[in-house]
Parts: structure tokens; C-alpha cells; sequence
């Protein structure tokens, strides 16, 4: 969908999934009889507003979507409480065991630090005070199914709309996937791996990190390298330096020498558009949020695909610095089924950020 086909009809079946319709059945939603809002709605009854949300018990799944296909996720929007880090999003296509997209949820939506910070992209749109949006279109063709896993030791709430299409999937829509990625510290003298273990026909479609600094000066001067259809040692697609592939320049400061502080900015495509500043004794690492995503310009790819980046900033006497940095990332892509079975996330305590 966009602004050039927006007036056209068409035979598919629009259906939606919350906390009032769990199934997305037509002429099924306000029906509910209990759930987190029937205190509020005692006086009201039937039909004002008795499920609005549903709440996650530690340790425990739920599935928030189970829709028989053919058909096309086109927008998800949530609000969940809690520790983002310790909510995590699950999506399997066609009946797959495989996930296709596992993620923290905060990570997914482009805040992976547990803060809320203004996200003003086509893809992903995070708006006050916590609500995710997600605008990837997401086509299956015979299952799609969702999931949520409170990994806390503590109950969560979640509010959640999943808006769907019911309808024909041409033959040539690959499947939508996305996965989490964190090592802390990075190893002196070592690229971060996005994503690795990639096989099938594809193309990249966009990068969250979440980038926590461990030394004084200039971080981002690594260069993304994609490696892909067999490339071994040296890639075929490399940036020129880190704020260079987010689309911004010279540090994210617009001074002259770099002594006043980074600008945040969140557009379309690209953004740097959160920083986490050093706030007391007890606060003191700079934490920052980027994304870059190729709607315009996907990295295509037939066979497989490697993505990493080197983190480096300056050092002494005009060197440059390998740094040990602590950075998590989620990689957006469209490939051809079967899932690949790629790193299982950390153990909750590699998740947790302090």
C-alpha cells in the first residue's frame, strides 16, 4: 500500500486482532465478558470496553495471533509494561517450529534501551509514551502466528492491535524476518556480527543497534560490511565509516571540532535518534540508538548472507581505536522459506542492561 494505489479497490478481507477479538472474527469484537478493563466497566456491561489488554505471567507464552493464510500482516501496534528486554517477540510463518523474528520487543521497535525515544521512520514509528508501531509488511500463505514470552520475574501488561489482509500472495513475496543480536563486551580487535547463517534468496531491508560506549571520544568510525553469494574474506558492500551508513556525518555534531554534543535526528529512512547522556555517579556510560533502512535501496541477495560491523573510534597520536563496546542489533530481511535456525537469544542475564 501507498499513495499511488490508494484509491484502487480490491477483494481483500480486512480483519483485526486485540484484546476485544482474539481470533479477528468478523463481528466478533466487544463481546467479551471479563478481562483487565471489567472493574472499570461494572456499571456499563457488555460491550464498554472489559478486555482492553491482556496481562503475561513470568515465564509464560501467549499468543496474541493465530491466523489462517493466505494473507498480509500490515501494521502491529503495542504498548507493554515492564522490562523490554525481558518481553519477547515471536513470528512464525506456515506452520513453522523456526521463528522467523525473535527479538526483545524494545529492541524490535527500535529502543533497545528501555527508554522512550521519538522513532519517526516508514517501517518502524515508536511515539509518547511507549507505543510501538511496526508498518512491515508481512505476507504469508498459510499460518501466521504470534507470540509473547515474559521472561521477568515480574507480571507484564500488554495493549496490542494486530491489523491484517485476508487475501491472494503473488508467487514472488518472500517472507518477512528479523533477529537479535548483543555481545558485550565486543573482543579487543573484533567485528560485531549482525547477522550470520543466512541461506536462502533475499534481500536486507534494515538495522537497529543499540550502542553502549565503554571509552571517552569518538566511536563510530567502523565500516558495515555486507559479505554475501560466497564472499569469503572481503565483502562486496562496505560503508565508509558508521554515522556514514545511518545516513549522518562527522560524529552526529555539527561543530567544527566536535566538542558540543551529538544531534539526534529521526527521518524516513535513517536516524540517530536517541542518545542516553551520563546523568550522575551512578549513571555514566553514553548510550546510543541508530537505524538505517533500505526501503529504497534493498541489499540483494541469492544464496546467503553475512552482515558485520568493526567498532573502532580514535585513538592515540591519529590511530584508530579498536573498541570493546557493549552492542545488541536487530537485522530486518525478506527471504524464502524455511526459516534458518540462527543463534538462540542470550540467557536473560546477557539481556539485561545496567
Amino acid at each position: 500500500m501507498h499513495l499511488g494505489n490508494l484509491s484502487r479497490l480490491s477483494n481483500a478481507k480486512t480483519r483485526s486482532i486485540c484484546a476485544e477479538n482474539f481470533n479477528g472474527e468478523k463481528g466478533g469484537a466487544c463481546m467479551a465478558t471479563e478481562g483487565t478493563g471489567a472493574n472499570a466497566a461494572r456499571d456499563l456491561g457488555k460491550g464498554w470496553k472489559i478486555s482492553p489488554s491482556i496481562r503475561i505471567e513470568p515465564g509464560e507464552t501467549r499468543t496474541i495471533a493465530d491466523i489462517e493464510g493466505p494473507g498480509a500482516i500490515q501494521h502491529i501496534w503495542m504498548t507493554p509494561t515492564g522490562n523490554w528486554r525481558f518481553t519477547i517477540l515471536r513470528i512464525y510463518w506456515d506452520g513453522s517450529d523456526i521463528p522467523s523474528v525473535e527479538c526483545p520487543v524494545g529492541d524490535f521497535f527500535g529502543s533497545g534501551w528501555g527508554e522512550f525515544a521519538q522513532m519517526s521512520a516508514l517501517p518502524i514509528c515508536v511515539n509518547p509514551g511507549s507505543a510501538f508501531n511496526s508498518y512491515w509488511e508481512m505476507p504469508f500463505r498459510k499460518r501466521a502466528r504470534i507470540t509473547m514470552t515474559n521472561i521477568a520475574e515480574e507480571q507484564m501488561t500488554l495493549y496490542y492491535q494486530i491489523n491484517y489482509t485476508l487475501t491472494e500472495i503473488p508467487d514472488d513475496c518472500a517472507y518477512f524476518h528479523a533477529h537479535f543480536r548483543r555481545t558485550n563486551p565486543i573482543p579487543y580487535k573484533t567485528d560485531y556480527t549482525v547477522i550470520d547463517g543466512i541461506k536462502g534468496k533475499g534481500h536486507f531491508v534494515g538495522l537497529y543497534m543499540a550502542w553502549g560506549q565503554n571509552n571517552n571520544g569518538w566511536w563510530g568510525e567502523g565500516e558495515v560490511k555486507f559479505f554475501m553469494d560466497g564472499d569469503s574474506e572481503y565483502p562486496t558492500i562496505a560503508s565508509t565509516g558508521l554515522e556514514d551508513y545511518f545516513c549522518g556525518s562527522y560524529n552526529f555534531d555539527p561543530t567544527p571540532k566536535h566538542d558540543k554534543e551529538y544531534v539526534t535526528y529521526t527521518t524516513p529512512y535513517a536516524g540517530f535518534h536517541q542518545v542516553v547522556r551520563p546523568a550522575s555517579d551512578y549513571k555514566t556510560q553514553f548510550r546510543m540508538g541508530m537505524y538505517r533502512f533500505h526501503v529504497m535501496d534493498p541489499i540483494r541477495f541469492d544464496s546467503d548472507l553475512k552482515v558485520t560491523v568493526q567498532a573502532l573510534g580514535w585513538g592515540y597520536n591519529g590511530r584508530w581505536l579498536p573498541m570493546q563496546d557493549d552492542v545488541a542489533s536487530v537485522a530486518y530481511w525478506y527471504q524464502t522459506l524455511p526459516a534458518p535456525t540462527l543463534q538462540p537469544l542470550p540467557d536473560r542475564e546477557f539481556l539485561l542492561i545496567v
